[in-house]
């Protein structure tokens, strides 16, 4: 049903009062919420560069120093990942070719507690980039202090010949999904990720995946879930993207492989 503009009305009244937005219903105030928000990050890969993040996590026990790993590429931010990398953590059971935070002004944005923060993307998965059985996080949020987390992942996984991306609370009782879909029709192409977050123990989650980008790409999920946990812990949330996988994973899935984003926006409500 149509919003009215009695509705709208009554929603600014609410935050005006200090009503907290609820996430659990998709598209409720989004009127309210487009008015509240503030955009802080939307780096330019040809403007800022790598600078646009906090740091780079790739070939950390430095067994390829030959390779480019994360690094601008045109329009777009490009993660490569090899089928022999090893990250310096896990025994060597691991891959890992991330960036971690976001950095504007020279400033790192720091997600806090009580805070509602809603990041965009657009990025394209090739058919190599496989879902696998184990674990595959192509975003993270963790608290750098304590090594808090992963309060929530982006996750490709597989069960047989299916592949989903899912986007889950992994830190939470049960690591619920807060949604996800099929990871197939999603490939090859440029997409559109929609991540809203209200952080502290008891926060939120909403995904939205577009097929394609712009307003009119179609909607295949969105998706809400409450009672998340995603504290601070007396310091703060940052995200990461890139490709963080297990090697347990069947060895047809760990290949040499790629992801590219693009048109990263923060806002923070």
């Amino acid at each position: 049903m149509p919003t009215t503009r009695r509705a709208v009305l009554g929603s600014l009244a609410l935050a005006a009062a200090g009503a907290p937005l609820g996430l659990t219903q998709p598209f409720a105030h989004a009127e309210t919420a487009a008015l509240a928000e503030q955009l802080l990050w939307n780096p330019s890969p040809t403007r800022d560069g790598l600078k646009a993040f906090e740091g780079i996590e790739a070939d950390r026990a430095g067994l390829h120093p030959e390779r480019k790993y994360v690094y601008v590429e045109g329009d777009h931010y490009r993660f490569d990942i090899y089928q022999d990398d090893r990250d310096s953590t896990g025994g060597g059971d691991r891959q890992r070719t991330e960036s971690k935070g976001m950095v504007a002004g020279g400033g790192k944005l720091k997600m806090r507690n009580n805070e509602t923060w809603r990041i965009t993307y657009e990025l394209f998965m090739p058919a190599t980039l496989h879902g696998t059985s184990k674990f595959t996080h192509i975003f993270q949020l963790k608290t750098p202090a304590t090594n808090g987390g992963p309060w929530v992942t982006m996750s490709l996984s597989r069960s047989g010949n299916a592949e989903r991306l899912r986007l889950r609370a992994l830190s939470t009782d049960g690591a619920p999904d807060i949604g996800g879909t099929d990871l197939a029709p999603l490939r090859n192409k440029w997409i559109t990720a929609e991540l809203t977050f209200k952080i502290g123990p008891s926060g939120t989650g909403r995904l939205v995946i577009r097929n394609g980008t712009g307003s009119g790409a179609p909607v295949v999920v969105d998706s809400s879930r409450s009672g998340l946990r995603i504290p601070d812990e007396g310091d703060y949330v940052r995200p990461k993207w890139g490709i963080y996988r297990s090697v347990r994973s069947a060895s047809a899935d760990i290949v040499d492989t790629h992801l590219l984003t693009r048109n990263y926006r923060a806002f923070r409500a």
